[in-house]
Formats: structure tokens, C-alpha cells, sequence
């Protein structure tokens, strides 16, 4: 009797129903990726992140999207290629990519054909979204896998013509393992007025993104924009490109998402804050040093690290736009200093009506 052969989707489905490892036959084949799954999860126990049985002993754990791409090796000839690239653990990357392009479309970070996402599989294998596509009606069949040099090496439609931007990035940042640029309106409006956003406003941003990075303008998909890019990923996992858009890298393509729409949900609450007449309010130098610290604890890097407490929450540089006030308040008065005076209107009306008799007689 021919042995059975076992695959990661049969381990998992395994401990979704219940049961334990314990429980597989005798003498069964296992593939690679289902050999790893089990090295993973304790005799008895369920694997880090699947579901847990109802009757379970077992403590609470995370959802792990992660691909571990260095626990293989890549494969070499094109035929194995090939069927990498149709596995099932690829092909499941590749539905969680065309929801995430979905999810971008849905929240307007897209329009046309733009922005991209890139999954690290492999020492020298990235698995790609298409050029030319929205990214709101994308399928598996339209993802491409390319090397380290921007090489397709599988897949039907061409890889992104941004690929090399991404690649840049995994290339100064060995950490990243899932990239995602799009256009979101209100992150995009702080790259296009080549603006900073301040730091020190919203505790989960300081914890889930730190400092957001400015990457200088130059053309988009061109070797210097990669190597623009890539720099500052060194110590930044969002990335406002000037008069472009947002970049972000994360563990997997749901957490650089995930770092996508917090960069454009912060910049829109400090843009509302800033329009509504009063100063904004920071938290304290030895409140941002807490959210480092926590920020630490959960594996991301913070190049606010070594900074002294002065300069965490230093925005200097960021101006708020022009603030209307409904108040009665006269900006410039001691209790919001640093706007300056506003002229008396009725001297302004009398001095633009001069200009305009003045006009009217020359007529």
C-alpha cells in the first residue's frame, strides 16, 4: 500500500478539527512545509496561530501570517520554480495579496492602476503584483514572482514596474518581509507639501510606526528612487515619498498594510486637529521614552533610541495650516503665541476700498 503524503494544509486542517499531532499515522510521508509546521507546534498542542479546540488547554496565542522564506532552500531549475510558485502555501500568499489590493482599492489609497505589494519567499524570490491593474480586482493568476534583480522568473503578466523600489528596501532592510506602497489621500497630501508629520500625538502610532520617514522626491520605478527609498527603510517602516506617496514594510503583506492605513489615519486626525484654533498637545518626553521601550519589546526598531529625552518630541519643523477661528479668540493676544496678529477688518476693508476708488478714478 502506497504510503499517504501529508501536506502543511492536511497539519493544519489536522489541529482546526481538534486533534493532536499525536494522532498521525504510522509511516505517512511529510512535505517540507508540513515538517516545519510540526516542528513548530508541541506534541498535544495547536500551532501558533490556527484555531484553537474548544476544550483546549493550550494559553492563548497570536495570529502569525509570517512567511518564514530562510527555513528552505530556494528552488533552482525552472520546473521546480514552477512548482513552487503553485504550491499551496504560495497560493495562499498570493489570495491574502489580492485582499489586501481589494481592501486598498476600497479604501481610496488606489486609483487607476496604481500602487504595489511585494512578498519576500525566498533568499532571492519575491512574489509580485502585475503592472498596469487595479489593485481592487486583482486574482492569484495575475501575482508574478521575480529574483533580486527584478528578474520574472514566474508568473503570466508582468511584474509592477515599481519592483526595484521594493526590492531596495529588502535589500538596507533585512527585516522586512512584505512591502506596500499606495496613494493614500491624506498621507500623500503631507508627501506632496513635503511635510514630516510630528511625532508624539497618538500613543499607538508611536508603538506601531515611530517616525514616519521622508524619502526625497525622484522619478518613481528609476534606480534612484530605489536607492532613495531603500535608504531611509534603514530606520523607518513607513515612508512618505515627496510629491508621490506612502511605501511601508512589515513582517507579513497584512502588517505592511496595517502600517499603510495608520500612516494615512494619523496624518488625517493631525490634519483635523490642526485646523480646530488650539495648539496640539503632545504627550511627554518620558511618556514617548515608555512607548519606545514597548515599541522595543515588540521587536521593531526605533531610531528615537539613543535620542535624548529633548528631542523625542521636538516638531520644530511642522507648521500647521491655516487655522480658522470661530471662537471670538484673536490669535496673537499671549494665548495661542506664535500666529501673529490679525489686521483690525475694518481697517483691511477701508484700505482695499481706497485701492479700489483710487482704481475707479485713473478709469
Amino acid at each position: 500500500m502506497a504510503k499517504r503524503v501529508y501536506t502543511e494544509k492536511d497539519i493544519q486542517n489536522l489541529i482546526q478539527s481538534g486533534k493532536s499531532p499525536n494522532e498521525l499515522p504510522e509511516g505517512i510521508i511529510l512535505t517540507p512545509a508540513a515538517r516545519d509546521l510540526l516542528k513548530e507546534v508541541p506534541r498535544g498542542a495547536v500551532a501558533k496561530g490556527l484555531a484553537q479546540p474548544a476544550s483546549g488547554a493550550s494559553e492563548p496565542v497570536l495570529p502569525d501570517y509570517t512567511y518564514y522564506w530562510e527555513r528552505r532552500e530556494d528552488p533552482r531549475t525552472p520546473e521546480a520554480i514552477e512548482a513552487f510558485f503553485h504550491s499551496p502555501e504560495i497560493e495562499r500568499i498570493k489570495e491574502r495579496m489580492c485582499d489586501i489590493g481589494r481592501r486598498m482599492w476600497e479604501k481610496d489609497y488606489v486609483d487607476g492602476n496604481g500602487g504595489n505589494l511585494l512578498v519576500r519567499v525566498g533568499e532571492n524570490l519575491f512574489l509580485t503584483t502585475q503592472t498596469l491593474i487595479s489593485k481592487g480586482f486583482m486574482s492569484p493568476e495575475t501575482i508574478s514572482m521575480v529574483d533580486f534583480d527584478g528578474r520574472q522568473v514566474a508568473g503570466r503578466y508582468k511584474r509592477t514596474s515599481e519592483c526595484m523600489t521594493h526590492l531596495a528596501i529588502y535589500r538596507n532592510q533585512p527585516k522586512a518581509r512584505a512591502t506596500c506602497h499606495a496613494h493614500p489621500v491624506h498621507a500623500t497630501a503631507y508627501a506632496v507639501a513635503n511635510v514630516q508629520p510630528p511625532t508624539c500625538m497618538i500613543p499607538e502610532a508611536e508603538v506601531f510606526l515611530g517616525q514616519i520617514g521622508m524619502a526625497a522626491y525622484q522619478t518613481p520605478g528609476t534606480p534612484a528612487n530605489a536607492e532613495e527609498v531603500g535608504r531611509v527603510a534603514r530606520e523607518h517602516h513607513s515612508i512618505l515619498m515627496v510629491n508621490h506617496g506612502v511605501i511601508a514594510w512589515g513582517d507579513h503583506i497584512e502588517d505592511a498594510y496595517w502600517k499603510m492605513e495608520n500612516t494615512d489615519s494619523y496624518c488625517r486626525t493631525i490634519w483635523i486637529a490642526s485646523q480646530l484654533g488650539n495648539p496640539l498637545k503632545t504627550i511627554t518626553q518620558p511618556q514617548a521614552r515608555e512607548l519606545i521601550e514597548l515599541r522595543k519589546s515588540l521587536g521593531m526598531q526605533d531610531k528615537r533610541e539613543a535620542w535624548k529625552e529633548c528631542e523625542l518630541c521636538d516638531n520644530g519643523d511642522f507648521r500647521p495650516g491655516v487655522v480658522c477661528r470661530t471662537d471670538g479668540a484673536v490669535p496673537g493676544n499671549g494665548s495661542d503665541p506664535g500666529l501673529g496678529d490679525d489686521p483690525d477688518p475694518e481697517i483691511l476693508i477701508r484700505e482695499i476700498t481706497d485701492l479700489i476708488m483710487v482704481e475707479l478714478e485713473k478709469a
